[in-house]
């Protein structure tokens, strides 16, 4: 063979080896083309969602919400960590073989189930049970039904239940205050939630956590004044005695006779926040600083203080009370009996209307309501608690000679249960008061004079005598201690005045009279049966509740008998 014809098929089997390699070329080239046409067009929806299912989420961090606690420590409200139960509807497996399983676990119907999840397809997110156990929620994450999801959250638990429950409130379902501490603070205590990257399957459920975007800020805690062991003391005092004269309310204060701070704060209906399933709205109110009264016969220690303040009585001034009733523009005071000649001491052991009257008359007409703005009456206490109220003291001029006189034993003003107690403060620290507080104190705020300090203890010494025999309110005595305090007895208000046969009964006083550190009220709404005065129904409960708070205190007698006196010096 020639060599022009090796070259010719050497040139020819060069062409067709090219041929083949463009041909392969140009399948593989139709083949991207092909499987990019595909990609865009027929499968793009698929993709779609897969990329959708499959992604990075960013989820939150939910924020540990402040303990309240009481002045000792003791826990009044926490959050348990729980769980809650959520789906996706659109990507739930309604023919999934778990499904009757997981209803079982929710306490629901697989019928109802079914009917929730097709009625809400069209959304991303229903709740289908919130706040569960934790182990309720690994049952439920174990099923591993798609669309089926749990997240972690917690559950606002109250300890002491109902005994502090018109303190401390509660929270809704999403851990927001709406009563109470709770709602007052709400800001200080639920703290902010963080959030964090985490990669999620189809199913949507996190498989890997990426990193922390933002660490969340927990809540910061809440101690109150109260003693818890003085609240379940009052607690159960204050609710035997509305058992007993079938009452339709009560409330009770008890507070620090040096710093202010409330150390026990009850009322009765009440309610247990850890179950409100059958809760009434007349059980939500605190009554101690929201229910308003007429205070009656405790106003007239203030009277008695304004009159010896004027210069123109002092403790053993007599006053002729007789023949026991007293007749102004048209309108008759009256007392029980007639008393004849009182001093200013028999005037509060007696509870003498006429007496205190005749004080209030006898004084420049802005006397006693001077003192009486002076120890907070008529004034928000400050406490910062949702919906306390104010009270009213009227403005009266001095030719409201009616008024002037009602105003002087309790009547024509009202006040709540919390500011009767803060207005005897003064009797109790030397002529001082400052503000009452419900949260504990480190350093009360500053003491301000509102009477002579011989004027607080005379008072004192006048009011003691009100639970000797002879007084109004001996029902309130305490065995080895002193005390000093003064009954009231007010018909309620109806729409068309005063009711006959409905009252509120109270007792404001001081223990023990000679180093004072409790003020106390008790007040008692319309108690039904033959008892209703103050000095029989609300004196007897604050003895009991004063007896058992002195000695939880260690607070030392200072009325022994002499003979037992004797026995310990021979000892």
């Amino acid at each position: 063979m020639s060599a022009d014809s090796r070259q010719v098929d050497n040139q020819a089997a060069k062409s067709w080896r090219l041929i083949l390699l463009f041909g392969l070329l140009a399948i593989i080239a139709s083949a991207i083309l092909f499987k990019l046409f595909s990609l865009y067009g027929q499968d793009q929806a698929f993709l779609q969602s897969q990329g959708d299912a499959r992604t990075l989420r960013t989820m939150l961090i939910p924020a540990h919400r402040g303990q309240i606690t009481d002045r000792n420590g003791e826990p009044l409200a926490v959050s348990a960590p729980v769980a809650t139960i959520w789906a996706d509807p659109g990507k739930a497996d309604l023919n999934h073989p778990s499904l009757g399983r997981l209803a079982q676990l929710l306490e629901l119907d697989r019928t109802e189930l079914l009917g929730r999840l097709n009625e809400f397809k069209s959304r991303q997110f229903i709740y289908l049970r919130r706040q569960v156990s934790p182990e309720l929620a690994q049952q439920v994450a174990a099923l591993r039904v798609p669309g089926i999801h749990v997240d972690r959250e917690y559950k606002r638990y109250y300890p002491a239940a109902e005994v502090t429950s018109h303190l401390v409130g509660f929270t809704n379902v999403d851990g927001e205050g709406q009563e109470g501490m709770e709602l007052a603070y709400n800001d200080w205590l639920r703290g902010d939630p963080g959030s964090k990257l985490v990669l999620k399957d189809r199913l949507g459920r996190t498989i890997k956590h990426i990193r922390s975007l933002e660490e969340s800020d927990p809540g910061r805690n809440l101690q109150l004044s109260i003693d818890l062991r003085l609240q379940y003391l009052a607690y159960r005092e204050l609710k035997a005695a509305v058992q007993v004269h079938h009452a339709d309310g009560a409330a009770a204060v008890v507070l620090n006779a040096h710093t202010g701070e409330v150390l026990a704060m009850v009322n009765q209906p009440s309610y247990n926040p850890n179950d409100r399933s059958k809760l009434s709205s007349s059980a939500l109110r605190n009554r101690a600083l929201t229910d308003l009264f007429e205070p009656g016969s405790p106003m007239k220690s203030l009277t008695v203080a304004a009159a010896l303040m004027s210069g123109q009585y002092k403790p053993d001034t007599p006053v002729d009370v007789s023949p026991g009733y007293i007749r102004i523009k048209g309108h008759t005071i009256r007392d029980h009996r007639n008393y004849g000649i009182l001093d200013l001491t028999g005037i509060i052991t007696k509870s003498s209307n006429v007496g205190v009257t005749k004080l209030a008359l006898s004084m420049h007409g802005d006397a006693v309501r001077n003192l009486m703005t002076n120890v907070g009456l008529g004034q928000v206490p400050g406490t910062g608690f949702p919906g306390e109220q104010s009270g009213s003291l009227p403005y009266v001029s001095e030719k409201q000679v009616v008024e002037r006189a009602t105003m002087s034993y309790g009547y024509g003003l009202s006040v709540t249960p919390l500011q009767l107690a803060h207005a005897y403060i003064p009797f109790a620290s030397n002529g001082m008061i400052r503000p009452v507080s419900l949260l504990k104190q480190t350093e009360p705020a500053p003491m301000v004079r509102v009477m002579p300090e011989q004027v607080a203890r005379d008072v004192l010494a006048m009011m003691e005598t009100v639970t000797h025999s002879g007084g109004t309110g001996t029902r309130a005595r305490v065995p080895g201690y002193r005390i000093a305090g003064k009954t009231g007895t007010t018909h309620k208000i109806g729409a068309g005045g005063y009711i006959a046969d409905q009252y509120v009964s109270v007792f404001a006083g001081v223990a023990p009279v000679e180093n004072p550190e409790l003020v106390m009220v008790v007040m008692i709404d319309n108690p039904k049966g033959q008892e209703y005065f103050g000095g029989e129904v609300a004196a007897p409960v604050f003895s009991r509740i004063a007896a058992g708070a002195l000695r939880l205190l260690n607070v030392a007698p200072d009325d022994w008998p002499e003979k037992d006196t004797k026995r310990v010096a021979m000892k």
